[in-house]
């Protein structure tokens, strides 16, 4: 059966040869005839040149017998001129590496900004970044740029931290604390105590009068004193920050409490964690207490009073911009003077001094 299947295939095929090349040779006389009625120069379009190229670089040297646009040695050249673009092209693209690319650090530099400033997790992180506009930048890659900078991506849940407690809250924030300053008597040397108060928000003190006997009725009527105040400035307290001072009754938190505030009592051997008041406590201290020796009650009372009006209206706050804490914003002039422009000021004979300009 096979050796009568085996040369009925082969005339088969080799009929479907004869037929091919009939129409062939009869598509390449038609051609002649078309050809002999063109201009003697064919000039081929860009997008002609790739057409031929693509459909004529297989056929090899048999393009010879059929080109007849151009020569083939022109067909050849544009081989050559075509291969030399790709490779100029394949050399000018830059080699990216394997991978995602990299985030720009722009993005980048704002998401650890983001969250070193609040205490986001790092979808709502992105939720930031996609109000801004940014979409070219995915939940894990703002994790992952997160974690390279050793951030936690998680958002922070509880209470928080201490700082953050104290930023949050400065604006109804007060912290107080004693003060003692030994007198001179007849007996010898006692110590007079006073309270002082300082809003974290404004740096504003409120010193109390001194007094030698801090019993739980003064201090009450102190607290009372300073609500007063409080309440002139619009500087209400919603938090009071104290110690564990035996001279701070249940009578003083009371009055608070009756106010609206909440007591704040730190733990014990920690004056770290009221750092505002302390300093505050420092310079009264260092810049005039120090310099006295106190004989009355009277007198400290002049003392501390004096020092309470240089330090809200008149003493420069690195917290406030260099500015006091009773000044809003510095005065609208230019920065050209001269020295005899500016006069001097004094509290306390000289000890307290504050400088501005001349009256006009």
């Amino acid at each position: 059966m096979g050796r009568v299947l085996h040369p009925l295939l082969a005339l088969l095929a080799s009929v479907t040869r004869q037929d091919l090349a009939r129409q062939v040779a009869y598509l390449k006389e038609e051609n002649r005839i078309l050809r002999s009625r063109l201009p003697e120069r064919l000039v081929a379009t860009d997008q002609e040149k790739r057409r031929l190229l693509r459909c004529g670089r297989k056929l090899g040297l048999q393009l010879k017998e059929l080109i007849s646009i151009v020569s083939y040695q022109s067909f050849r050249r544009w081989v050559r001129e075509a291969e030399e673009a790709h490779t100029a092209k394949k050399a000018a693209t830059p080699k990216r590496k394997p991978g995602r690319p990299r985030t720009p650090d722009d993005i980048r530099e704002l998401v650890l900004k983001l969250a070193r400033e609040n205490s986001w997790g790092y979808t709502r992180i992105l939720g930031e970044l996609r109000k801004l506009g940014i979409k070219s930048i995915s939940r894990q890659t703002v994790k992952v740029i997160l974690k390279e900078n050793n951030i936690d991506p998680g958002p922070k849940r509880g209470k928080g931290t201490w700082d953050e407690f104290l930023k949050i809250h400065a604006d109804t924030l007060w912290q107080c604390d004693f003060v003692s300053k030994p007198m001179w008597t007849m007996k010898g040397l006692v110590d007079l105590y006073f309270v002082v108060f300082l809003h974290l928000g404004t740096r504003r003190c409120w010193i109390s009068p001194c007094t030698l006997s801090p019993d739980s009725a003064w201090v009450s009527q102190q607290a009372k004193n300073f609500l007063m105040e409080a309440d002139d400035l619009n500087l209400m307290p919603k938090y009071v920050m104290r110690d564990n001072d035996t001279k701070f009754s249940a009578q003083f938190d009371e009055v608070f409490k009756t106010s609206g505030a909440e007591i704040k009592r730190t733990v014990p051997l920690s004056p770290n964690l009221r750092a505002h008041v302390e300093r505050f406590i420092q310079s009264l201290k260092f810049e005039v207490l120090d310099k006295f020796v106190i004989v009355a009650e009277r007198h400290l009372n002049y003392v501390n009073r004096e020092w309470r009006l240089h330090y809200n209206r008149e003493r420069p706050h690195e917290a406030r911009g260099h500015l006091p804490p009773g000044m809003e914003k510095p005065p609208e002039t230019n920065d050209a003077i001269r020295p005899n422009d500016v006069v001097c000021s004094s509290r306390l004979g000289g000890l307290l001094k504050h400088y501005e300009r001349r009256a006009a």
